[in-house]
């Protein structure tokens, strides 16, 4: 069994999900607030990889549904600043498995996981099929 390290929003139900899928599939968790955690520029970088700076975002963060926070209008250092300050605004889960970060819950990461599951509905909110907030 592999463990790994899984930054969440607590309560969330879909990183509730995604902790089952990962469970099941071996992996041992050990499970942090993604809200809590006292994030440095370079450690929250690295868990976006080559991404594009506007797949950093959750884009169901109250304050991008609302059209306060445009996630296209950033780079990378002004996007880090403002998920330093406001850390909902951070795409989730964060996974790190032996040194190897990234984000999300896509097919991208299920692969680095090497996990068959389909992501369809493991990002979303089990009420409305959106990512949680």
């Amino acid at each position: 069994m592999k463990k790994l390290l899984f930054y969440e929003k607590p309560g969330c139900q879909g990183n509730a999900r995604q902790k089952a899928v990962l469970e099941s599939s071996g992996y041992i968790l050990e499970v942090k607030s993604i809200l809590d955690e006292p994030w440095e520029c370079d450690l929250l970088q690295s868990f976006f990889g080559d991404r594009p700076v506007t797949e950093w975002f959750n884009d169901k963060a109250p304050a991008i549904k609302q059209g306060e926070v445009d996630p296209s209008s950033f780079d990378a250092a002004g996007a880090l600043d403002i998920m330093l300050r406001e850390p909902i605004l951070i795409r989730r889960p964060l996974i790190e498995l032996d040194e190897q970060r990234m984000c999300g819950f896509d097919d991208e990461v299920l692969d680095m996981l090497a996990i068959s599951a389909s992501p369809k509905g493991l990002e979303a909110c089990q009420n409305t099929k959106e990512r949680c907030e």
